[in-house]
């Protein structure tokens, strides 16, 4: 089943007396790129969280956010940083003794300071957070896969509409092109006799040189394989793994063989046909840009 590569998901729920909210929104993009916000102090959850979403989705830009409202579980270690602590509180000591302040150097304004207390998870806490923030982070990917899904069949149906006028537009120059190339070669046994009128040549020779340049207008080889492209798309489009770049390089095969049909022929007919089809081409194109 094809997937867009545009969605959201949205998960939440209380685990170990934290509130937890995930949401996952994307939009297309050739590779992957997955930047997680979440609150600083919950940082060391970050690769777990992108490694979740990598085994997700192949392609597309997607960004993850978190929020955590912890007041139940807060679980922390408060600590003195003693180092950072005697270098304020030095300098604070110099300042006041260099300018003869009378201000006391108290422990509020020492803690003001950057750095001076850390505050720490355990180890064994900044697991059990990680876990929980995981799992919300699955149901946030359940509801967007979801979407994905959903908007996938939408594009798969609108490029199978697309496809099937190509079919019929092909089948409209297969019908055509024989009377083109019979038309062709006619005009130029008529054109040769008419410059070599006063030579001697073989009646046989004008008809064979004629039909070998009326072959080059010939479009049978270009329709084999648009008819081979079309297929392989209709594969790709039930196809339950991410196709999104094969297609890519199958649309430009179907813009190649439609470019050599028109250059090939010049009947009126047959490129309206070719510049109809290439419409549809490019219509399919832009779809498939957002196919993971």
């Amino acid at each position: 089943m094809v997937k867009s590569m545009t969605g959201y998901g949205r998960g939440e729920a209380v685990l170990n007396g934290r509130s937890i909210t995930v949401e996952v929104r994307s939009v297309n993009n050739r590779y992957l790129d997955c930047t997680v916000k979440l609150p600083r102090l919950y940082i060391f959850a970050e690769d777990a969280i992108k490694t979740r979403v990598q085994g997700a989705l192949s392609r597309g830009k997607v960004d993850v956010f978190v929020s955590l409202d912890n007041a139940e579980a807060e679980q922390v270690v408060i600590s003195v940083n003693k180092p950072v602590a005697d270098s304020y509180y030095a300098a604070l000591v110099a300042l006041r003794d260099q300018y003869q302040l009378k201000d006391d150097i108290s422990v509020s304004l020492l803690s003001k300071f950057q750095d001076v207390l850390l505050v720490e998870k355990s180890q064994e806490d900044m697991e059990a957070v990680a876990a929980d923030i995981c799992s919300v982070l699955d149901m946030a990917l359940a509801d967007y896969t979801e979407m994905r899904a959903r908007e996938g069949e939408k594009l798969a149906a609108d490029v199978s509409e697309r496809a099937n006028t190509i079919k019929q537009l092909l089948a409209k120059v297969e019908e055509r092109s024989p009377k083109t190339v019979t038309e062709y070669r006619a005009k130029l046994e008529a054109r040769m006799r008419e410059v070599l009128a006063n030579t001697q040549l073989d009646e046989g020779r004008i008809i064979t040189e004629a039909a070998i340049f009326a072959d080059k207008v010939a479009v049978d080889e270009e329709t084999v394989r648009l008819h081979s492209h079309l297929g392989q798309l209709d594969e790709m489009l039930s196809s339950g793994v991410p196709v999104g770049r094969k297609l890519d390089f199958l649309i430009q095969e179907f813009n190649r063989e439609a470019n050599t049909i028109g250059s090939k022929c010049t009947d009126l007919e047959i490129s309206r046909y070719v510049v109809d089809m290439k419409a549809e081409i490019e219509k399919i194109r832009e779809q498939v840009q957002n196919v993971e």
